[in-house]
């Protein structure tokens, strides 16, 4: 004996379905800290590998800035404080 397949109503609920978006922490240039300091903190802090922090380093001397972390918001909150205390311009928000 086969069962006759049961269509089931989804309530809807009028709410769009939001996907967690992580956050991720931005390094702005600044004219005051060496691009060797700026690998340096880069290497220490988030344990990158120098090619790794150097590229990174490179985007924000050229670009203006660079995404140099993501996770969660208390891990976000963490890494923009430590790179302040390392006297670097940083700043965190929602990613795109």
């Amino acid at each position: 004996m086969s069962t006759a397949p049961v269509e089931v109503e989804r309530p809807e609920t009028g709410e769009v379905e939001k996907t967690d978006r992580p956050w991720i922490v931005i390094v702005w240039n600044d004219p005051i800290n060496l691009m060797s300091y700026v690998v340096y903190v880069f290497q220490k802090l988030f344990n990158y590998s120098r090619d790794k922090a150097t590229k990174l380093m490179l985007e924000v001397h050229h670009e203006g800035k660079s995404v140099v972390t993501s996770g969660s918001r208390e891990q976000c909150e963490f890494y923009t404080s430590a790179l302040h205390q390392y006297g670097l311009w940083a700043t965190m928000s929602k990613d795109l």
